[in-house]
This record gives C-alpha cells, sequence and structure tokens, in this order.
C-alpha cells in the first residue's frame, strides 16, 4: 500500500470518487455538505492498494498554531478492515509535524470512535450533530 498526497486531476477525481461512495452514497450526506471550500485548500491524502488503485482518502487543514484538522477520512467499504485506514492516519500525522504541529483534531462519527482510539485519539467533546451523523471531537497528541 501506498499514501501519496494528491496533485493531479485524476488524483482529485479519485478523491471524489471515494467520498461519493461512503458519504454521499452509503450514509446519505447530502452532496452540498459533503463538498466545501476547505476542499480547494487543505492536502488531501489518497491510498492506494498493492495494485495501485485507490481505497481510502482523507484531507486535512491548519486548525491553530498547535492543530491540523482530519476530515472527510473515507475508506471503501469492500477495503475496510485491511489497514489501509491506519495508514492513512500515520500519514496524516506525518503531514502535521511537517507543517509545524503537534496535535492532530478531527471530529469522528461515534461508530468510529473505537478506531480512533486504537490509533491513541482521545475523545475531547459531548456528541454533536454533523450532517445528521453523530460524531465527538477527538485529539491526538503527536
Amino acid at each position: 500500500m501506498t499514501v501519496i498526497q494528491v496533485k493531479t486531476a485524476e488524483q482529485h477525481q479519485a478523491v471524489r470518487m471515494i467520498r461519493e461512495r461512503v458519504f454521499v452514497e452509503e450514509q446519505g450526506v447530502p452532496r452540498n455538505l459533503e463538498y466545501d471550500t476547505h476542499d480547494e485548500t487543505a492536502i488531501h491524502l489518497l491510498v492506494l492498494d498493492e495494485q495501485n488503485r485507490p481505497v481510502a482518502t482523507g484531507r486535512t487543514r491548519p486548525y491553530d498554531d498547535q492543530r491540523m484538522k482530519v476530515e472527510r477520512v473515507a475508506t471503501l467499504a469492500a477495503t475496510r478492515g485491511k489497514g489501509y485506514g491506519g495508514e492513512l492516519m500515520r500519514a496524516m500525522e506525518r503531514v502535521a509535524r511537517r507543517e509545524g504541529r503537534s496535535i492532530l483534531t478531527l471530529g469522528a462519527q461515534v461508530q468510529a470512535i473505537p478506531f480512533y482510539q486504537g490509533l491513541g485519539y482521545n475523545i475531547m467533546s459531548d456528541e454533536f450533530d454533523d450532517a445528521g451523523i453523530p460524531h465527538r471531537t477527538m485529539e491526538k497528541k503527536i
């Protein structure tokens, strides 16, 4: 598996395909809520499987002087549980360090909290709604 920083139009299309399948089709997130102005400026990562097929994605952006915010983390259903999400999150940590940040923060869907806890993230907030899905803020010092 390989994690790359998205740079080409083809890579951006792969990111969009994964997000469409996971968030819009599977989870019913309205398309107008899935895409926002941060898509233009965020650092997007793409995970490729052993056959160079896109299987997972996420984006990160500066949040404050200490934090990078991780958003839109998605793995295709058929490839979940194979380590792609964990590798994506380790790459997010490398990006944050490169950007001079010491904390990653994210809004985790409640069903994904065990995944993030397994990577060392801690719950920082009460439950809140985002696009009709319950979330909690989580953070990790890196």
